[in-house]
């Protein structure tokens, strides 16, 4: 670690000295790493560091390596370091303290609080009805909390798939049919009369949980922004069910995030409207992911009959 990364982090934290501990992981296509350094001589043991590299030449595993990419994860980070930076949640919705963050030509390091300390330091790749709730709870409690906030600073429309961003993907799919609804779909959707800001990568792997499973904290806001609160729903349930689980308990998760947003907002809000309208957009929502998906990776597996037959409703209610 450079001299210069070091003296910021000693100096943001009040230590003394610090020892680079374990690799917590590769950044997607080899943009960097995130590790824990490990503190003497302050109240944090220890903090991890997000430390932003930006690569000659790209390794990305879809083969999806142009300058359009690379831009697009370059303000993937600034927005990431602008979020922590000038926006914060709460308890309902946990995220990592940013203690510091700065930018040095092409390297970015974000110094973030360890949630492992703080009691969050289970991770999951599979989960029971009780997890996946707390994810919900995590993301009601965030889209009320930022409903009707203006993304200043953060992508206008949020998530790592919106069209806009992703025109070699559009361009790539062989479902025409769908392929020349895409715009319509991604209208309808930015067109919500109730925006929040999204956190637009909510899957499972973005969350850390407590020993219980019952209080999850969120990490990874490179692509947060504003939008529909429904994109997050259907990527996040996506992300750890397959088509037979969303067939059948989808509708009662979706009746849990509902009840813990009503919760949540403030008491102006038109609640009911607000539920008709973005009930009306998980559909849309969850077809909006899968045009990505046949376009990026035609061979995924989320690409099932569940997000099939979603589509299918999609589309023929746009004939209407």
């Amino acid at each position: 670690m450079k001299p210069e990364h070091q003296d910021l982090i000693l100096q943001a934290c009040g230590a003394s000295s610090l020892r680079v501990g374990a690799k917590i992981q590769t950044l997607w296509s080899g943009y960097g790493e995130i590790v824990r350094l490990h503190l003497e001589g302050c109240e944090r043991p220890s903090v991890v560091v997000k430390h932003v590299k930006f690569p000659e030449e790209a390794e990305h595993p879809g083969g999806w390596n142009t300058d359009r990419s690379h831009m697009r994860k370059v303000r993937s980070y600034q927005v990431e370091t602008h979020w922590y930076q000038n926006y914060s949640t709460n308890q309902s919705c946990r995220t990592p303290a940013c203690l510091a963050a700065c930018s040095y030509g092409d390297e970015m390091l974000i110094v973030l609080e360890d949630l492992d300390v703080a009691g969050y330091d289970q991770r999951r790749t599979s989960v029971k009805d009780r997890e996946i709730k707390a994810c919900l709870s995590w993301l009601a409690h965030f889209h009320a909390l930022f409903l009707g906030v203006a993304p200043e600073g953060l992508w206008p429309v949020g998530t790592y798939w919106h069209l806009e961003t992703r025109p070699d993907e559009l361009e790539a799919m062989d479902h025409a049919e769908l392929k020349a609804a895409a715009a319509d779909i991604d209208k309808i959707l930015n067109e919500c009369r109730f925006k929040t800001v999204v956190h637009g990568d909510a899957k499972l792997a973005n969350f850390c949980f407590s020993q219980s499973g019952r209080d999850v904290a969120a990490v990874d806001f490179q692509y947060v922004g504003g939008g529909c609160g429904m994109k997050d729903v259907v990527y996040f349930l996506g992300s750890c069910m397959g088509e037979r689980e969303c067939e059948k308990s989808a509708p009662g998760l979706l009746d849990y995030y509902f009840t813990t947003l009503n919760q949540s907002v403030k008491k102006d809000v038109d609640f009911a409207a607000l539920e008709k309208e973005w009930r009306e957009m998980f559909a849309f929502a969850w077809t909006d992911f899968h045009r990505f998906l046949l376009g990026w990776m035609p061979g995924h597996v989320k690409i099932n009959r569940y997000s099939k037959q979603l589509t299918k409703e999609v589309l023929r209610k746009l004939k209407l």
